[in-house]
């Protein structure tokens, strides 16, 4: 008698009847994958490194730097110090270790870090700072005390984007801002033509391969800050800079982001002319170090807008070269007869040199403040926002923070940082400064949900947010660090570029 063999599933025997319907698989995209969370094989390898990194940069680094000999006086400033350096890099641990790429709460993070934790925890040890601390010790135990404070609102900014319910989410996505090809086109030829004019004004190529001594120099002859004002330099330095920027990225998007870009020789030729012009106008030897970051930074980004690894080695190897490189990069700030090299018998020693006086100026800023003027209630930020508008027409247009206490101290130098918490605690006292964390927090968390949906590998080449955010991410730097007035001019050029190149279009004219 013959037996009938049944198929594992199927219920009936093979070959004797239909197979039921195999159900298509769902083209619908996990919610994972909307948010930039990524669970792959590397996850493992992650989490076998979240340990020793969140030990290393939480624990281990604070307390050999804390550990060193030194001439510092270990009081209450000296453990404010300690506890914001593992306090900051707690957070920046849980940037780098997160599922979701966070471009812009990682870029306040590593900032916070390298030059509001271990860098002045290093001079704390030492006893050396960059720029002296003309107040009593009180000044600078509060200084520490509100930029702790400044980065806990940060976090409850973070925290209440998080929960806020996300309702475009739950709707029909809006159409994205598109860049508009013929005018990337338009953006292309005005970026060589201002940084034309800005090699022709300073005399040449090769200025910009000597040192930043030289730019300075040649800026002045040039006639562009006359009477002490910083709006002509401003213009001048933003439109010879940020339009080249703004395009390379563009294009670079398009070249990564498109199989037809790359068939297109005269894509590719522009990409490359683009790219050489930067070299020039954007290098690290004629431009400041914040600045070059900004650079590599959005680069880096726009080439692996979907990398959690690239994310996670950027923001890695950002304290290494900030906190190692930074201190040695002043060969490039003078010319051959007033460079100084360095000298240290100390690893901490560098740290303490140049970049990394965020905290003591903050603590200038309270003594300052405290002395007599008081509060300024926005008079401050009303000049950042009206940077472009010039002395001759408004007399009492207000200084940059950093010049103004800088010449308050008696600094020969003027040219001194004045971070973002500094900025908000002279205008708008404790609270507002506390208010303006809490904003930048919910904003920046918000932004990066919205890049972590938009920045996938279906994104279209044109997608706008996916240029903006890396670079935003970038220039934070040099807006944390400070001062706004100076850094208000490049922000204006880039959104009058944006807006020029930006469209709701997603048709044919767009980059694809």
């Amino acid at each position: 008698m013959a037996t009938d063999i049944q198929g594992p599933t199927s219920g009936t025997p093979w070959g004797s009847g239909p197979r039921p319907p195999v159900p298509p698989r769902s083209r619908e995209v996990p919610d994972d994958a909307q948010w930039g969370r990524v669970t792959t094989p590397r996850t493992l390898l992650s989490r076998a490194l979240s340990v020793p990194l969140a030990l290393g940069f939480t624990v281990f680094l604070p307390l050999v730097v804390a550990s060193q000999h030194g001439a510092g006086v270990r009081d209450a400033a000296f453990y404010l110090q300690l506890a914001l350096c593992m306090y900051a890099g707690a957070r920046l641990s849980a940037m780098i270790l997160t599922s979701r790429r966070k471009l812009l709460q990682g870029s306040f993070w590593l900032f916070v870090y390298m030059a509001l934790g271990v860098a002045p925890l290093a001079q704390a040890v030492l006893g050396q700072v960059p720029t002296p601390v003309v107040g009593p010790r009180s000044d600078l135990s509060a200084a520490i005390s509100l930029i702790l404070l400044g980065c806990i609102a940060f976090d409850v900014g973070a925290l209440l984007a998080r929960h806020r319910p996300d309702r475009r989410a739950q709707e029909d996505p809006p159409e994205p801002v598109m860049v508009h090809r013929r005018r990337l086109q338009l953006l292309t030829v005005l970026a060589f033509g201002f940084s034309g004019v800005f090699v022709l004004k300073l005399g040449g190529p090769a200025v910009f391969f000597s040192s930043r001594q030289e730019i300075i120099a040649g800026i002045e002859e040039a006639g562009v800050s006359a009477n002490d004002g910083q709006a002509g330099q401003a213009f001048l330095r933003g439109f010879g800079t940020v339009p080249a920027l703004l395009a390379l990225l563009m294009y670079v998007r398009w070249l990564v982001t498109s199989t037809r870009a790359r068939r297109m020789p005269s894509v590719i030729a522009t990409t490359a002319a683009l790219a050489a012009l930067n070299l020039v106008v954007n290098n690290p030897i004629s431009n400041p170090r914040y600045w070059f970051m900004t650079v590599m930074f959005s680069l880096l980004f726009t080439v692996f807008p979907v990398s959690a690894a690239m994310y996670r080695v950027a923001l890695s190897m950002g304290v290494i070269a900030a906190l190692l490189i930074f201190p040695f990069a002043d060969r490039f700030r003078y010319d051959e007869k007033n460079y100084k090299p360095v000298e240290t018998t100390s690893f901490l020693e560098p740290m303490a040199l140049k970049d990394y006086d965020q905290v003591g100026m903050f603590a200038n800023t309270i003594t300052f403040s405290r002395s007599g003027p008081g509060f300024f209630y926005g008079r401050q930020l009303a000049g950042s926002v009206f940077f472009a508008v010039p002395r001759s027409v408004w007399p009492g247009k207000p200084r940059d923070t950093g010049v103004m206490v800088g010449q308050w101290m008696g600094a020969v130098n003027t040219n001194l940082s004045s971070p973002i918490w500094a900025e908000l605690w002279l205008d708008f006292g404790p609270v507002g400064m506390g208010a303006g964390l809490l904003g930048m927090g919910y904003a920046a968390a918000r932004v990066d949900r919205r890049y972590a949906r938009r920045a996938t590998r279906r994104a279209p080449p044109g997608s706008l947010i996916s240029v903006v955010v890396p670079l935003v991410a970038g220039y934070s730097f040099i807006l944390l660090r400070g001062p706004l007035l100076q850094a208000s001019g490049r922000v204006a050029i880039a959104g009058l570029c944006l807006w020029l190149v930006m469209t709701h279009r997603t048709d044919k004219r767009t980059l694809r």
